[in-house]
This record gives structure tokens, sequence and C-alpha cells, in this order.
């Protein structure tokens, strides 16, 4: 360390004189210091300020330029080193270095910069202001081609230098991105595939711009998704697919990359994998088959994708994904009906699927999961199969194959995302069904359980969802007794607040369930209609400007069910209607006007 104070010292004096020769070996000292202790080293460096110096030496006419480069580089690997490299006015004759002929020079500036870069604010903000990032740029491109160890090597570098610059910083990548980083990294990548160190680089760097959403389409104007496939196929290392599975989850998510990676076989590697994983209980091929079968399920979320996937339900993955479900993997369960939940969108697919025996396939695999089950592979197959009931067709064949006593055993379930789905899906499944919507309001214990969840203030989907399936009971059921059965369970309070909802078609859904009970109920819900005082209510969407013209028509509606009854006929009288009615003759909505005029005769007759 003596020693290295006596060539801090002299390499003071030999700077201003600028004798290469002697300056040269001081800075192989340096270096040679650097290499045995490289903390201390730098310490020594800034307390002897010496670093304002190397600015002047750093001049591409020296043949000590590299050598200077190189020591910044060193120095720099050090957190505490990068905000005085800043200070000392280092960057702007470095940017301007980059402009180098030499190999070396490059390559030693690119490392000082790259590591100045690394988590720093300052040495970013410093490059930014200095142009660094486009002559980076520029000469990626124009070195593409050369597939030269040096080049590659200078390469590698420079693209570790971008990473280093842009890393979790939006706007830097966003900057990248303009300058048209990514179709020069994806040519890259497709020339320099043998290279590791450079590969890897790359999948580095579209891992970190391939979270802006800004990049996707970039990434979509290029051959990328072959590319990627093309590279993961010659994957026999564990780490290595990760790192490739890093870049494709995040561009996975643009449907237009979707279909590309389809059509590049991405597909038929993924399920390759997890049939060489299935079996295994090694931690990192648990891992590989969650990941593989989790891209597998985001890539059919995509329409076309989807679509080509399915081949008219005759495709080869569509068959395998299909075997994924009797399976004892919890993992291949879920991923297997979240995939038919997706493969489920859309009438022709599921009307081919419940011809073909899924739902029984889904039965089977709620049926292993009532007691102590996987939530998620519970709320996957509900998933599954409220879509499938979508199609009018398919509700009658879903009811008499058990669906809804299959559904109904999650009743007991205390967890909200399976408790949706349940409601979703019985909610589909009774649509226009008359005897299924009367057989199921007259189950006590779902319409208790309906009333309890509509009070589920912490769950607003489960709570909307039990409400609404409250409404469709007696809309589809038309049945006495279902309604019967809801006012005895306390759920009339429920429909009433409904009818105030931000969403329309769950006001008019009430609203319309609300006139069935007053047109055929009316006296056994006369005294909860009362309680939750629903003329009021009905006064208030009327009066209002804002409301949809079907809520004012089914408002008027109720209103005249409503007169059967005395003590609500009188709150009728003593909210002064008619003003508001006949108001509502001149509405632009014809429905509305007409409707209108036959309430304010009625209101006129009865008062």
């Amino acid at each position: 360390m003596d020693n290295l104070s006596d060539t801090l010292k002299k390499l003071k004096i030999t700077a201003v004189d600028r004798t290469d020769d002697s300056l040269e070996g001081c800075l192989d000292c340096l270096l040679q210091a650097l290499a045995q202790n490289n903390m201390e080293t730098s310490e020594k460096i800034q307390g002897s300020g010496i670093l304002q110096l190397f600015a002047s030496l750093l001049v591409p006419q020296s043949s000590c330029t590299a050598k200077v480069a190189n020591i910044i580089a060193e120095i720099a690997k050090n957190e505490f080193m990068r905000i005085p490299c800043v200070d000392a006015g280092l960057i702007s004759p470095l940017v301007q270095l980059l402009n180098s002929k030499d190999q070396e020079v490059l390559l030693q500036t690119g490392r000082a910069l790259g590591n100045i870069c690394y988590d720093s604010h300052e040495g970013r903000s410093a490059v930014d202001q200095a142009g660094g990032a486009q002559i980076v740029i520029d000469h990626l491109r124009s070195l593409c081609s050369k597939t030269d160890p040096a080049n590659e090597k200078l390469l590698t570098v420079f693209c570790g230098m971008l990473m280093n610059y842009s890393n979790e910083n939006d706007s830097l990548q966003a900057q990248l991105i303009n300058m048209g980083v990514i179709p020069t990294l994806v040519k890259l990548l497709g020339i320099h595939c043998q290279n590791a160190a450079l590969t890897e680089m790359c999948l580095v760097a579209f891992g970190n711009l391939a979270e802006l959403e800004s990049s996707k389409e970039q990434f979509a104007s290029t051959n990328i998704a072959e590319e990627l496939v093309k590279l993961f196929k010659k994957q026999i290392d564990h780490d290595k697919r990760e790192m490739v599975f890093e870049v494709l989850a995040p561009l996975a998510e643009n449907d237009a990359i979707k279909l590309q990676l389809v059509e590049a076989g991405l597909v038929e590697c993924l399920l390759e994998i997890v049939q060489q994983k299935v079996d295994s209980d090694k931690e990192e091929d648990i891992a590989e088959l969650k990941t593989a079968s989790d891209l597998m399920v985001l890539l059919l979320l995509g329409d076309e994708s989807m679509q080509k996937l399915f081949e008219g339900g005759k495709g080869n993955v569509f068959q395998r994904v299909l075997s994924w479900i009797p399976s004892n993997n919890h993992q291949l369960q879920l991923a297997g009906a979240l995939a038919i939940a997706n493969f489920a969108r859309n009438d022709g697919n599921c009307i081919h699927m419940v011809d073909n025996g899924i739902v029984e396939k889904l039965m089977d695999l709620l049926d292993r999961h009532v007691e102590d089950g996987n939530v998620t592979v519970q709320h996957a197959a509900l998933s599954a199969l409220r879509n499938l009931a979508i199609p009018v067709i398919n509700k009658a064949k879903m009811l008499s194959a058990g669906v809804t006593e299959a559904v109904l055993k999650f009743l007991k379930s205390e967890m909200p995302p399976v408790q949706f789905k349940l409601l979703g899906t019985l909610r589909m499944l009774i649509d226009a069904q008359a005897e299924a919507a009367e057989q199921l309001g007259k189950n006590v214990k779902l319409v208790e359980r309906l009333v309890e969840w509509c009070e589920a203030k912490d769950h607003a989907g489960v709570m909307g969802e039990s409400n609404r399936l409250l409404s469709a009971l007696i809309r589809h059921s038309k049945s006495k007794d279902v309604i019967k059965t809801i006012v005895q369970s306390g759920g009339i309070k429920h429909l009433v607040t409904m009818a105030t909802s931000e969403h329309v078609i769950m006001q008019n859904e009430a609203l319309v369930a609300l006139a069935l009970i007053a047109a055929l109920e009316l006296g056994t819900a006369e005294k909860d209609l009362e309680s939750a005082k629903l003329v009021q209510i009905l006064h208030t969407l009327l009066a209002d400007e804002r409301s949809a013209p079907e809520i004012k028509y089914n408002s008027m509606v109720l209103i005249c069910a409503l007169m059967g009854s005395e003590s609500l006929h009188k709150e009728v009288q003593d909210l002064a209607f008619l003003d508001i009615v006949s108001k509502l003759r001149s509405h632009e909505n014809k429905s509305v006007a007409q409707q209108a005029s036959l309430t304010e005769q009625r209101l006129a007759v009865e008062s």
C-alpha cells in the first residue's frame, strides 16, 4: 500500500507532464493494486484526488487511454465510487471515447460506463445527458453481423452497458425503445445464438424491456418469437430455460406475439416439458412444470392463438390439455381447468366440449376437491363450468348432467373466489330455465347462504353475484314458492338495495324481480318492502334525471303493481308521484312516455 501511495504521487506529476512511458508504468501499478484489493485501492484513489486528473487522460490519441478507462471500470465496481466518478467529470470524455476506432478503448469505455450506471441514478443521468445510449446502439447495429470472438466480447459489454443504463427505469427504457434497440437486439440474438454470454445479455435486456407496454408492438414486428423458441429448444440446462421463460411470459401477454409463439412451435416444447417433469418431485422440476403449464394457459388467452390450438376440438394440444384434468398433479389439474375455461370463450367451442363429455371430467375433478380441496383448482373448474354454461343449448344438458348438485357441494366454502364462481355458474345455468330456477329457489340452504353473502361488504364481487342470483331465481322461475322462500330468508331488503346499484343492469334485474314479487306475492312481502323503504327509493329513481330509460320504465311498472297493498298505496299517495310521472309523459323514450301515461291514469283513479 506504501507502494500505491508513491504510485499515486508519481501519477499526479506524470499526468501533468504527459510522459506516456512513465504514465503507463503508474497505470499498470494501479491495475495490479486493484486486482489485489479493489475496495481498498479505490478508497486510496478517491482520497488522493486523482480522479479529476483521469478526465484529462481520457484522450483518443493517447496509448494509455484504454488503461485509464479500465481503471475507471474497476473502481466503479464499488458503489461508493460511482457518484465521485460522475462528480470528477469522467462521463463526458468517456462518452466521447465511444467514437474511437480502437477496439480495446471501446471495450474498456463500455465497461466503465456500464459500471458507473449500475444502480446509480446520477451515473445514468450523466450518460443520458452526454448522449451515450444512441452511440452504443449505433455500434450494436454496425457490429451486429461480425462473429469473431473479440467483436462478440465488445457486443456483450455494450449490451450490458445498455442494461445497466436502463434497468428498472421506465423512461430510459422507453428512450432505448424509441431509438430502435429492440430489432437490433433480436437480430443480435439470431446471429450470435452460439455465444452463451451474449445470448444471456440479450435475454436479460429483453426481460427488462418486455415489461414495458410500449415495447410489445416493436417486439411483435420482429421475429423474436421464432428466435426465442429456437433458443428454447436448444437449452438443456434448467437455469438457461428459466431465463428464456422470464422473457416469454411478459411477451406472451401481447395477443399478436401469442399467435407468433404458437406458430413458432412453443406449445409443443411446453407439452414436452410437462411430460418430462410431471412425475418428478425435484423442486426445480416442479417449478418448471408450473412455469410451462402457466405459460400454456396464457397463450390460450388470445382469441386467435386459442382457436388455432382448439382445431375444432380435434387438435393434439386440446386433447393433451384434456388429459391433465384427471391427472393426480394439482398444478396440471389447475392448468387443465384454466385451459378449458379459456377454450370456452365462444359458443361453438362450448357446445363441442359439452357434447364431448368435458362436463363430466370437470365434475369428477370438483368431486376430488370437495373436502379440504385445493382452492385454486376449485376456482378454475367452476370458471370452466360457468363459461360452458353460457350457450343456451348447453344449459339443459349441463343441468341434466347434475352440474347444479356438483356446484352446490361448495356452498359451505369460506373462500370468496370460490363463492364468486359458484354464484356465477348457478346464475348462468338457470338463465331461462324455469324448472331449474324453481328447484334452486326453493332450496332453503342455498337461499339463506345467498342472503348471508348479500352482506359480504368486504367482497363486492360475491355481494353483487349473490344479489343477482336472488333476482334471477325469481325472474326465471316466476314461482310463488320461490318468492315465499326468499321472503322467509330475509332476502327482500337486499333486492330493494340492489335497485340502487351503480350498475344499470343490476338495478334493472332488481326492479323486474320486485315487480314479479308485487304481482305474485304482494301480501307476503308487503312488510319487508315497507321497511326497506321501496316506495321512497322508486321516487328517487324516477326523480333522478340520470336514471336510465329502462330504470324509469320498470320503476313505474313496479309502482302500479304496489297499488294492491293498502299501506304501500298510501306511501305512494303521500309522496306525490303524480307530478313526477306526468312530466315523464313527454320523455324522449316512447316506452317510458307510454308507461308514464298508464301509470298516471292508475294513480289518478286510485287517489
